[in-house]
């Protein structure tokens, strides 16, 4: 069953693909069955620059239970870092 699910948000940043940075200003965000990683279900992030051809995108797929665990490591991260950033 697809989900359909799709969360847009608008960021700032960059991202390394292939040897080189590039900036990214935008985050897809799905769950869906995914293109390439070998799972049934996956939240899948493009990490994307406005404007840009959509071959220059970073794609990351993850399972559905390694993407809960990146979002614990990540707010664990945050929290430890506090409010100066």
């Amino acid at each position: 069953m697809c989900s359909y699910v799709v969360e847009k948000t608008a960021l700032t940043g960059s991202a390394k693909a292939a040897g080189t940075w590039s900036p990214i200003n935008t985050a897809v965000v799905s769950v869906d069955h995914p293109f390439h990683a070998p799972v049934d279900h996956a939240l899948m992030v493009d990490f994307t620059q406005e404007g840009r051809p959509v071959s220059e995108r970073i794609a990351l797929e993850l399972s559905v239970a390694s993407a809960r665990e990146l979002i614990v490591c990540m707010q664990t991260a945050l929290d430890a870092f506090g409010e100066g950033g």
